[in-house]
This record gives structure tokens, sequence and C-alpha cells, in this order.
């Protein structure tokens, strides 16, 4: 860990993995926003349900307050404290998608749509080991959102978030291992089948082959 001139904290998460993943956490419950690797761009992180840790992600990001952020998630178990769904199905179709850079928007449940002020959002179950770990530890969502101002393309490249971003948080976690530069595919899950919104990483064509053969399973059970 080390400090620069501006007081922000540089974690490299392969050095100090376990460090990483306590402050992170302590991050996350204090309100505080931060930068992380995950598994395509890196992203602001905080928790989304403190208004004041999102109005400062949008203020960063000179993003209108009322986009939504993408939402990662540990596992299916916490999912289903937040959504409902609009078949059964779809619980099965996104055990056999995730966890895979593919962000789905789903329908929120009454209690969660009121936090939010909306009636869907979107989430991932990230293939990333410290996502993951981190995810495990809070036991709820992470907000996972672009490194860049509105209108500006993404960086991914550790440098020059720094440089960028090193005035606006005080905690940024990197890696030197290889990051993917490409954001995740967005489908919405809000209908029956699901609707292609963003090409990201994932192949549409997979995601519908995927799909198509919950539905094949399902039908054969339904046979029997």
């Amino acid at each position: 860990m080390t400090l620069d001139k501006q007081s922000t904290n540089e974690i490299n998460i392969d050095d100090d993995f376990e460090s990483a993943l306590k402050l992170a956490y302590k991050l996350y419950y204090s309100g505080s926003t931060f930068i992380y690797p995950t598994d395509t761009i890196y992203g602001f992180g905080a928790n989304p349900f403190n208004k004041e840790a999102i109005d400062e992600i949008s203020r960063i990001k000179q993003r209108s307050e009322d986009k939504k952020y993408i939402l990662l998630i540990p596992g299916i178990d916490t999912l289903m404290r937040y959504c409902k769904f609009v078949d059964d199905i779809h619980v099965d179709f996104l055990m056999r998608i995730w966890p895979n850079p593919i962000s789905v928007i789903l329908p929120l449940n009454t209690e969660t749509a009121e936090i939010f002020e909306c009636e869907s959002a979107a989430f991932r179950i990230p293939a990333h080991h410290f996502c993951q770990k981190l995810l495990e530890t809070i036991s709820a969502p992470l907000i996972s959102t672009s490194v860049n101002r509105s209108g500006e393309p993404p960086l991914n490249d550790y440098e020059n978030i720094l440089q960028e971003f090193r005035d606006d948080v005080k905690t940024i976690f990197y890696s030197h291992k290889t990051q993917q530069r490409i954001s995740s595919t967005v489908i919405d899950l809000t209908s029956q089948r699901p609707v292609l919104i963003r090409q990201g990483r994932m192949s549409y064509s997979f995601i519908t082959q995927e799909f198509n053969e919950t539905v094949a399973e399902y039908s054969k059970k339904a046979g029997k």
C-alpha cells in the first residue's frame, strides 16, 4: 500500500489481497466510494443503499442522478432478496450464464423498488476473484459503473485512472494482471425472453442459446 501526494491510497490487490478486502468492506459500509478492477473494466464502487455514496459517484462522473448503475452480487440467493421474476425459468437461466460478464435487468420486488425509486435494476455475478470475495464478505449488492466522466470513454489503465481521478476518490484498488477492456453485455429480462440492450464481451447468440436450452430442459421435465 502506498500513499501519494494527493493522499490517495493505491492498493495492489495481488500483493495485499486480505488487507484490500478489509479496507473495501470498511469503505462500503462507511458510505465511501472507491475504484476497483472487475471481470470487465475498472469500476467505481459504493453501497447502492447509501444515497450520499450514489450522489458522489454521479458527481464524479458528471452524470445525471436519475441514471442507474449496474449492481454486482455474490450469488442467486442474494438476488432473490431484491428481485422478483416474470417466470421461474429465469432463475435456472441465470444459474446457467453466471458468473460471466453479462448484466441482467430484472424487476425489483416492492420493498427494493421503493428504496431505489425505480421498478428494475441491472445485476451481475462477476467472474473475478477479488470481486467475488468482496461480495461474499459484504453479502450485499455493490455498485459497478465505468471509470470515466460522462460522455468520455471508460478508462481501464491504472496509471490513467490515477491521473484523472486521484482528487476524486481516496482509494484505488488495482492489479497489474491483464485487464479486459470490454464492458459487460446487458440484457433485459423483465419480460419472457431476454432482450439485448448493449453488446459487450459475451455474444447475444450465446445468451439466446443458453436461454433456449433452459426452456428445452423445462419442457422436457414438464412432459414427464
